[in-house]
This record gives C-alpha cells, sequence and structure tokens, in this order.
C-alpha cells in the first residue's frame, strides 16, 4: 500500500525541507503545522494545514490542533481492517501513512537557567506524542502500515525504500516504531524527573523555580550497543548498553577499528584505563589491569609515556589494557607489540602505520575515541533492590589549593610529582597508596582492607620491577588513620607526601612526617573509589 499522505509536524527543521521536497516528487501529499508548514508553504512546497485538513482550526494557543478524528482515525485505522476502512470511508477520514514527528524541546527548554516554571509546562508536548504513539501502534504488518519517523538520520532510509520497494518494509517500519516509544518514554521520563524535582509545592509560575539536586523519579534511556558472550564470567549474561545520546569524549562514544569481539571486563577496564588517561593534561599512558592502573606516566612523546607506564609493573601489564590520550604512532605500536602481550588499545586516532602494525595482531581490539569534553552527569551502583546515585568525582585540585602541614615544604619538582600521584590515585581501589617520581608511578597499592597493606605492598611491587622509591611521592586517598602507614612509605624511601587529612590523629601523622624529614600536603578531599 503506497505512502499517499504524509503528515509533517517538527520542532528541529534538520532536513526536513528536502524531505517534503523528496516526498512530494514522489507524488505524496502533505500535511503540516504551525512553524513547519510555514517552512515548506515559502520553500514553494504545497502543504495543507491540519486545520484545513480537519475543518476545526487550532484553539487554546495551539495546545489543541491534532487531537482530531480525522488526524487520529487517519493513524489508527487498520488497513488491513474492512471494517476500519469503512468507518473511516462513512467518517470521511483519509489515511495518513506517514507520520513525521519531534517533540516540544522540553528538555533544552528547562536547561535554561532563567526558565519560568509557565514556560517549562508549556513546553509538555501533548499532540506529537499522541500521534507518535498511534502511529507506532499502527505500524502494522507485512500487508501494510504507518511509517514514523522522529529522526532526520531516518529519512533517506525512508525514501530508499519508498523507491524499490516502493513501500516501507515491514521491518523498518516496526524499527522505528519501537524507536518512538524509547524516545516518547524518555521524554516522559525527563518531564517527571523535573515535576519531582521542584522544591516547593506550589512554585511561582513565571519564576525559575527552586529544585531539589535529585528528583524523586529518574529515569535512565540506554540503548543496547551490543549484547556480549557473557558477564565478569561465563555463567553470567551481559549486555553494552550507551546513553542516549552519548557524548564524545566518553567511552561509550567509542569506535573499534580491529580485533576481537569486546568482553564485559574489557569494556570495564578499557573505562577504568580511559578515564585516568584523558584528564591528564600532557601526553599520557595508563596501563589498566583487573580495574586498577598498574602503570601510569607522561612524557614528550606517546612511546616515551608508554615504555615508563610499562616499567612500573611488567608483570601485571600482560594482558592489560592500554590507553592515551594523544594520537598513537608507529615507534608507540612496535614498542607494544614486540614486548607485551595487551588486550585492548584506546586512543583519540592512530597513524596508518601504526594500524598496519597492530593488524599483524588480529585479535588485539583497536578502540577510537572522538575528542571530547564532556562527562557523566552522574554515576550509578546497583544494589539489591534498588540504585546508588551520585555526581561524579570530578574535583579538579590544583597547587593552590594544598594546605602545607608539615616543617619541610615540597620542592617544585616534588609538587608536581605529587600532584601526578594524587591524580592516579583517584583512579586506583581503594585503599589506595601510589609511590610516584619523574611523571611516572613506581608502585601501585590498591584495594586493601588496611591501607598499611597497600603501602607495603606498592613497596613490594616497586622491588619486584626494579625500581628505586628514593626520592618518591606518594598519594593516599584518604586518610593516614595511624602514623605506621606514613611510617611504611617513608621506610621504602618517599620523601613528600599528599594526602586529605581529617583523621583525629592527624597530629600524630604530621609529627611522624617532621620526625622523618619528609614534606606532607593536606588536599582537603578524599578520594575512595569501591
Amino acid at each position: 500500500m503506497n505512502i499517499q499522505t504524509a503528515l509533517l509536524s517538527v520542532s528541529d527543521k534538520t532536513g526536513i525541507v528536502e524531505f517534503a521536497q523528496a516526498l512530494a516528487q514522489r507524488g505524496v501529499r502533505l500535511l503540516s503545522t504551525g512553524g513547519t508548514a510555514k517552512l515548506l508553504l515559502q520553500s514553494g512546497l504545497a502543504v495543507t494545514e491540519v486545520a484545513e485538513h480537519t475543518g476545526s482550526p487550532e484553539i487554546l494557543d495551539g495546545r489543541v490542533k491534532t487531537l482530531h478524528p480525522k488526524i487520529h482515525g487517519g493513524l489508527l485505522g487498520r488497513r488491513d481492517s474492512a471494517e476500519h476502512l469503512k468507518t473511516m470511508e462513512e467518517h470521511d477520514i483519509d489515511r495518513i501513512d506517514l507520520l513525521v514527528v519531534n517533540l516540544y524541546p522540553f528538555r533544552e527548554t528547562i536547561a535554561k537557567p532563567d526558565c519560568s516554571f509557565a514556560d517549562a509546562v508549556e513546553n509538555i508536548d501533548i499532540g506529537g506524542p499522541a500521534m507518535l504513539r498511534a502511529a507506532a501502534k499502527n505500524h502494522g504488518t507485512a500487508e501494510g502500515g504507518v511509517t514514523v519517523v522522529i529522526d532526520p538520520a531516518d529519512y533517506q532510509r525512508v525514501l530508499a525504500d519508498i523507491d524499490d520497494p516502493g513501500v516501507p518494509s515491514y521491518g523498518l517500519r516496526l524499527e522505528l516504531a519501537a524507536k518512538v516509544y524509547a524516545h516518547t518514554a524518555a521524554y516522559d521520563g525527563a518531564i517527571a524527573a523535573y515535576l519531582s524535582s521542584l522544591a516547593e509545592a506550589e512554585p511561582t509560575q513565571q519564576a525559575a523555580p527552586a529544585r531539589n539536586e535529585w528528583p524523586g523519579t529518574l529515569t535512565l534511556q540506554l540503548r543496547q550497543e551490543q549484547a556480549l558472550r557473557y558477564g565478569e564470567n561465563p555463567h553470567q549474561s551481559a549486555a553494552f548498553y550507551v546513553d542516549q545520546p552519548v557524548q564524545a569524549g566518553l567511552l561509550g562514544s567509542m569506535r573499534q577499528l580491529q580485533g576481537k569481539e569486546l568482553s564485559y571486563n574489557n569494556i570495564a577496564d578499557a573505562d577504568a584505563a580511559w578515564e585516568c588517561v584523558r584528564t591528564l593534561q600532557e601526553c599520557g599512558c595508563v596501563i589498566v589491569k583487573h580495574a586498577n592502573p598498574c602503570g601510569v606516566a607522561v612524557a614528550e612523546t606517546p612511546e616515551q609515556a608508554y615504555q615508563k607506564a610499562y616499567k612500573t609493573d611488567p608483570t601485571s601489564a600482560f594482558g592489560g589494557i592500554i590507553a592515551f590520550n594523544r594520537a598513537v604512532d608507529v615507534a608507540t605500536a612496535q614498542a607494544i607489540t614486540s614486548q607485551q602481550f595487551v588486550e585492548v588499545l584506546l586512543a583519540p586516532a592512530y597513524d596508518a602505520e601504526a594500524l598496519e602494525v597492530f593488524a599483524a595482531k588480529k585479535n588485539v581490539r583497536v578502540l577510537q575515541i572522538p575528542t571530547g569534553q564532556g562527562g557523566n552527569a552522574f554515576d550509578v551502583k546497583r544494589v539489591g533492590g534498588g540504585w546508588l546515585v551520585q555526581t561524579p568525582d570530578d574535583h579538579q585540585l590544583t597547587p593552590a589549593g594544598l594546605k602545607v602541614v608539615t616543617a619541610k615544604a615540597p620542592t617544585e619538582q616534588q609538587m608536581q610529582d605529587l600532584m601526578f600521584a594524587w591524580h592516579v590515585a583517584k583512579y586506583v581501589k581503594s585503599n589506595a597508596i601510589v609511590f610516584t617520581s619523574q611523571g611516572m608511578t613506581v608502585g601501585v597499592g590498591a584495594g586493601q582492607m588496611s591501607r598499611i597493606d597497600s603501602a607495603r605492598i606498592a613497596s613490594i611491587k616497586a622491588a619486584n620491577a626494579g625500581l628505586s622509591l628514593a626520592g618518591s611521592a606518594v598519594a593516599s586517598d584518604a586518610f593516614f588513620p595511624f602514623r605506621d602507614g606514613l611510617d611504611v612509605v617513608a621506610e621504602a624511601g618517599a620523601t613528600c607526601v599528599i594526602q586529605p587529612g581529617g583523621s583525629v590523629r592527624d597530629d600524630e601523622v604530621i609529627a611522624a612526617a617532621n620526625e622523618r624529614g619528609i614534606a606532607m600536603v593536606l588536599t582537603g578531599v578524599r578520594h575512595f573509589r569501591h
């Protein structure tokens, strides 16, 4: 059943004129409303206003214009039902075969700091979701149905099917219908979140309302990127979902250039590596194993940064995830492939010669992540019967924010090492102790129940890698509860320490630092990572 009539009513005008022109060239009659109709008319297209089509004017300041039997009957009437078709004929209802709608920009409106409550409410679309849901419900069967489009990216797909086989396929109509329900669910979720975040029971209509930081109702909108072979373990099933829309610069925006299919653990570890490396200002490399950085370094080139990061813990680096915040060149690719087995590589770009090197290792997963400065709006963690939701740990520390609490102050080089150590500690599982020197990690202790054990493990791993901790800087993600942890890092060779402070025994720990001639600075900020 060919497309005879299309109704177009969009807030996002991207490509709509060209799409309408293509439909008109194929003999499709165009219906439209408001600003869309005006735009199409100005473009020289023959367009019938919905008010003219229904015989009913737009009323109530445009709140009621498409809520009419001639619209919803045209969308909901089943093409394979003789009774429906007879009823439509009796009531002079024409079929509407194609609906192109995107909704009032509610989320964009409420994002404006001065958006009044009245403006927010007025941007809640009623007619649009009603039409979308009706058209999506009546996507039909293989014999025919309504095609519904919300995304300009789908215009060409629809036109291609109109040309061959002559009507949008059932598979395409069903796919677009599913897309509609995801879209309207997210739209309603945004409205519910806004209304349930209001801090006052009766907000002033013409002012921006006070809002609580967290809404009473939170709706997550995710799209499945891929089904995974299994989860953390083979007996668990898993899938990878990404935000809608996903921001450039985050792992969800990645493109896999080569290699085996990503696993659940690959993705989790890749995210840990990417989040650490992308926030480094200098050219950096991060190697992650089992969610913890086992080597981090900065240098003038990616190859130099990699070599320094690898030295921290060559044993753990085997089978690890390697991330760079600069384009990977052939020298870096050759260094990696000549000395270790790697599961996943991440970078914003790769030289053609580097990709040729990796191509010889066909199982290596090579991921490219577009440059971007975005970040997650919030973090979530699943617990039994619920979710923990928090703002991301995106605190940016500067040297000016540090408090020197010892008789000895850090030198300029020590301050650089301390800031680097603090950055790395943020991405190490608690309890975290990180030794650094000259822009590289030299010992990492992670995930222990006691801080002193993490300090000892970091020292042991440095010794195993043949690295000296003499003159190193140390970061602790939380305060030292006793002086024993400070004594361990000092005995290992550390000469300066960065930690949050805040323990009831701070004076005891500071005295121990002075006793050993160590410089200590406090951040006043903790970086637990569980």
